[in-house]
């Protein structure tokens, strides 16, 4: 007799069981509770399994059968999708899913945008996105979890393909007022006893640190923060200086006060910002489309003030 469910059904499935809640996972899928509570209900009554341990304090959590049937779900979808795959290869159209992670610290710069105009250039394209910091952006692309990742040139393995976009130089940011604001650069030995407010994540750290401990010099942290928008609020009510790759188009901070922007000096190597990619000998449509919109975008909108577009 064969199975009555639907691969829609399994994914109602798997977002519950990873979200722990049905409100979340009907917010994640954009579709309405009643309509995930009853898909749910149907693959109990369909395999004959309870799936789920209902807690009305606590959500719901899977069974041990649950967690079994969420794995096998799991790679039953990820088959599902790859079939979409080779099916939109085929007829050299762009479809499907498309998981993209983006770096925490520009995300909010570039990526509404650049999703809503791929978007609408790809109709047929199922667009998630995940802001994440680099470690676990990585972390991310080896396991399979995305397909492609905006993000920085720091600590690529040699698991990852990187499509270069744009260079972008280290900036220090300032109060408005700052004695140094009317300078055209900023030496990280004039830096070495004003207050830093560290963006304080993974690989980030060390690459903006290294700009000092390179010359034997040991700054004065005075703050941190993994949070680029609080550090850049921080800067702007005089908690100390920042250290980023990433101009805005405006010089505000979150909550309105002015921030002044000037190149840091030295031989801090400019950062590079592009597409990270796990290696694979197959590359779908589906993913060289966004590869190519984010060249297009960045020469477009302009959206780094201080970044060059790699050719």
């Amino acid at each position: 007799m064969p199975l009555r469910f639907t691969l829609r059904q399994l994914e109602y499935f798997v977002a519950v069981g990873e979200a722990g809640s049905i409100t979340k996972a009907a917010e994640q899928v954009n579709v309405s509770p009643p309509s995930i509570s009853a898909s749910i209900a149907q693959l109990e009554a369909e395999f004959g399994v309870q799936l789920f341990v209902r807690k009305h304090s606590h959500g719901l959590s899977l069974t041990a059968g649950g967690r079994v049937f969420l794995k096998e779900a799991a790679r039953l979808l990820a088959d599902a999708d790859a079939l979409h795959d080779i099916a939109g290869d085929i007829a050299e159209k762009v479809r499907g899913p498309l998981a993209v992670g983006c770096l925490l610290t520009f995300a909010q710069i570039v990526m509404p945008t650049l999703r809503m105009k791929f978007e609408r250039a790809y109709p047929e394209v199922r667009f998630r996105q995940f802001e994440r910091n680099q470690g676990q952006l990585l972390e991310m692309l080896q396991r399979g979890e995305i397909d492609a990742a905006l993000t920085y040139d720091l600590e690529l393995s040699q698991d990852t393909t990187f499509e270069p976009l744009m260079l972008v130089p280290a900036y220090v940011m300032l109060p408005q007022g700052h004695r140094f604001a009317g300078k055209a650069s900023i030496t990280t030995e004039e830096l070495a006893v004003e207050p830093m407010v560290l963006l304080d994540l993974p690989y980030s750290r060390e690459y903006f640190l290294s700009a000092f401990h390179s010359r034997g010099i040991r700054p004065n942290i005075a703050e941190r923060t993994g949070d680029i928008a609080v550090m850049r609020s921080m800067v702007a009510n005089g908690f100390g200086y920042g250290i980023a790759n990433m101009r805005p188009l405006n010089t505000l901070a979150p909550d309105g006060k002015p921030l002044v922007f000037v190149p840091l000096e030295g031989d801090l190597r400019p950062l590079t910002m592009g597409v990270a990619l796990p290696n694979a000998e197959h590359r779908t449509q589906t993913v060289q489309a966004f590869i190519d919109h984010c060249r297009r975008f960045v020469v477009e909108q302009g959206v780094f003030g201080s970044g060059r577009v790699v050719e």
